[in-house]
């Protein structure tokens, strides 16, 4: 059953890749779907099975390598954690792939898109099911390559380009720190599997390592490693930086890589290793503090966004913050189901913003949006249930997760979990503003659509990105100080009016928004049910009473369990803090977007600095160019004309080559034809010869 699983979004990745020109587009919609459903399948049918009990076993798949003492084995390790992983991946994308077929239909590249899919849930199934560091990094670096793929899937647009090299890029980096991390524990331990790390480590627990002249901390030292490559895939503050360029694939991808997939990978990474991260409480510390800020962090930028979509991938970075505040208090369980439930109603909001987009023609910025509830009312239903959820709103799913986590940073009493819990108190008043403020710029106010026609972000024809947009003065948000007429760029700076800019606009009278098909409404149905109730239905489970019976083995017991105990003596205060900052949230952009629609404007002309600041993500990108970018181009043209140029081809091959160019060129003068030239030559050497001849004396004479 769970070679199927594995195998099979592998299969149909194959097919549709490899085959796809023969059996054409449809076939391959119809293959990689399939199979994944399939998968999901068994995959709920595994849930139901190993939950029962929480149980473990390790299904062994083939031998792998051995070099020396580091031996490999591909297996997978079944046990809850990982039932939970599969039902999440292969749920949500198969919804992602039965939402693509309509979402996706105009595109005549369908097959290398639902191929890349596939492999991508191929990635991340061996990255969940790893027995093992090593099948775990294989799976890791999967993923990473597939959502280069698909992040650049319309690779005509230089902007997709440029994301999906942002992302790869970065995510070496804190890949670099994963490999390093994953080379100390085999140092440590002398192996990469899980059973015997965990054996091995509290022998380990006051074990120290010369690294750098300093003796640290083994395991602090090695989790720490580790957990840079968490921030790095999930998206953490610093190394978040891809996430929202990320945003350039289309919106299926969007929902598959910020839901379900790679951005929890580093989630479950930090989950799967928590027996390690446990003897290490300076490390669950740094967790705690890094989820914490990048909770608060990611709500702040999500205030002013203006793309619908960019507005959840930050409202993303803000709830993985969430999930590591939730581990690094050592209430794993907290954390791991608020990826759970995450995963069904931020796969709705993104998939709920692809019907929104498609309904508006491809168009993407929310100030050419509004009063939308009148013609696609069946999205606007469903984005509110996935709103609702995110917020937190009572007895839906975000709302036993997040507020969970949020009494578990009260209740800790380890370093950092003050910091954590005033940053997700904050970030949920934020998180209810900017996200009642997207619902009512798209979907109620004045059809501001109809004022600027149909034109757009054209997310299926390839056309450049929206930047210009992004800080307009005629909208609420507009910066202050623009004049009418002219677009600026997300740093403010003149670009071409907009009639004029890159992106596509027409002339023509606007289209009426309409409905998505039925193919990306069911999905669409589907998640909002499990936004509405997979709290209520899964709370017990996770999170309740019956959590030790759940999770077995799979998470730490210990100071994790002692927190879930408190959570239930947590102040009446702490415990409703959440449902009072989703109120004030939302009627505080009521008042801003639905009373009062003019103090946005007014606001960002009276707070200039703060707003350019949040429009501008904390100026993170820029500091990055400046710090890393330039001085590392700037490096590499020295190198390459200086060091490569001047000195190894000057002094090397073109160097020699040119000498000897010179040498022949002088030669070839001596060929001048005139035979009294050649007879003063002869002369010069006759008496070149008596010279020596004079000199040296005769062999065998006297001098």
């Amino acid at each position: 059953m769970y070679h199927a699983i594995v195998f099979f979004p592998l299969i149909g990745a194959l097919i549709a890749g490899l085959f796809g020109r023969f059996i054409g587009a449809r076939m391959s919609e119809l293959v990689t779907t399939g199979c994944l459903a399939f998968a999901a399948l068994l995959s709920w049918g595994a849930f139901f099975l190993v939950t029962g009990d929480g149980r473990a076993e390790t299904v062994p798949v083939a031998q792998w390598f051995t070099a020396g003492d580091l031996v490999v084995d591909w297996a997978f390790k079944v046990d809850t954690l990982t039932a939970v992983m599969l039902v999440v991946v292969t749920s949500v994308s198969t919804l992602v792939h039965l939402y693509s077929i309509g979402y996706m239909h105009e595109d005549p590249h369908r097959p290398r898109f639902f191929a890349y899919l596939s492999l991508f849930t191929f990635a991340m199934l061996m990255l969940v099911t790893a027995d093992n560091l090593v099948q775990m990094f294989f799976g890791w670096e999967g993923v990473g390559l597939a959502s280069y793929l698909l992040i650049g899937f319309w690779y005509e647009k230089p902007s997709a380009n440029a994301a999906a090299m942002k992302a790869f890029i970065v995510n070496r980096v804190g890949d670099f720190g994963f490999s390093l991390g994953i080379f100390l524990v085999f140092v440590l331990t002398g192996s990469v599997g899980f059973e015997a790390i965990f054996a091995k480590a509290p022998e380990l627990k006051d074990a120290t390592f010369h690294f750098l002249g300093h003796d640290w901390h083994a395991l602090t030292l090695a989790c720490l490693l580790l957990f840079m490559g968490a921030m790095g895939k999930s998206a953490q503050f610093l190394l978040h930086t891809w996430l929202p360029d990320a945003m350039e694939g289309p919106t299926p991808v969007s929902a598959l890589i910020h839901a379900a997939t790679m951005v929890t990978a580093g989630v479950f990474m930090v989950a799967r290793l928590s027996p390690l991260f446990e003897l290490a409480p300076t490390a669950l510390t740094v967790v705690t503090v890094i989820g914490g800020i990048t909770a608060f962090f990611a709500a702040t930028v999500g205030l002013v966004q203006n793309d619908i979509k960019r507005v959840i991938a930050y409202s993303t970075c803000s709830q993985l913050g969430y999930m590591f505040v939730g581990l690094g208090v050592g209430a794993y369980a907290t954390g791991v189901f608020h990826l759970f439930t995450h995963a069904f109603f931020k796969a709705l909001l993104f998939l709920g913003a692809g019907s929104v987009i498609h309904a508006m023609h491809h168009e993407q910025d929310m100030r050419n949006m509004g009063g939308l509830r009148r013609y696609i009312p069946f999205t606007t239903a469903m984005m509110t249930i996935g709103t609702i959820a995110l917020i937190g709103f009572p007895f839906t799913s975000g709302y036993y997760s997040k507020d969970a986590i949020i009494e578990a940073a009260y209740m800790s009493d380890r370093p950092g979990h003050v910091l954590a819990f005033l940053a997700t108190v904050i970030a949920a008043l934020m998180t209810s503003f900017y996200s009642w403020r997207l619902f009512f710029l798209t979907f109620e106010g004045p059809q501001r659509w109809a004022a600027h026609g149909a034109h757009g972000h054209d997310d299926h024809a390839h056309a450049a990105h929206d930047h210009a947009h992004a800080a307009s003065a005629h909208e609420a948000d507009g910066a202050p100080g623009h004049h009418e007429g002219v677009a600026h760029d997300d740093r403010g700076h003149d670009v071409e009016p907009a009639s004029h800019s890159a992106v596509e606009h027409h002339d023509h009278a606007p289209h009426k928004p309409h409905e998505s098909p039925l193919v990306m409404t069911i999905p669409l149905a589907i998640l909002a049910f499990g936004a509405l109730f997979a709290g209520l239905i899964f709370k017990e489970r996770f999170i309740g009473h019956g959590m030790d019976k759940f999770w077995g083995n799979a998470l730490p017991h210990g100071s994790g369990n002692d927190i879930m105990h408190k959570i239930h003596d947590a102040p009446g205060w702490v415990a409703a803090s959440p449902f009072v900052m989703l109120v004030l949230g939302f009627l505080l952009a009521f008042w801003m977007y639905i009373r009062r629609p003019d103090m946005p404007h007014r606001l960002a002309e009276s707070q200039p600095i703060l707003y350019r600041f949040l429009l501008n993500k904390w100026y993170f990108d820029e500091i990055y160019d400046r710090i890393f970018v330039r001085p590392a181009k700037n490096f590499g043209l020295f190198l390459w004309k200086e060091g490569d140029g001047r000195i190894i081809d000057g002094l090397g091959p073109n160097g020699i080559s040119a000498r000897v160019v010179d040498i022949t060129r002088g030669v070839v003068r001596l060929q001048t034809g005139y035979v009294y030239h050649y007879a003063f030559v002869m002369l010069v050497g006759v008496a070149g010869l008596i010279t020596w001849y004079l000199v040296s004396g005769v062999p065998g004479g006297t001098h």
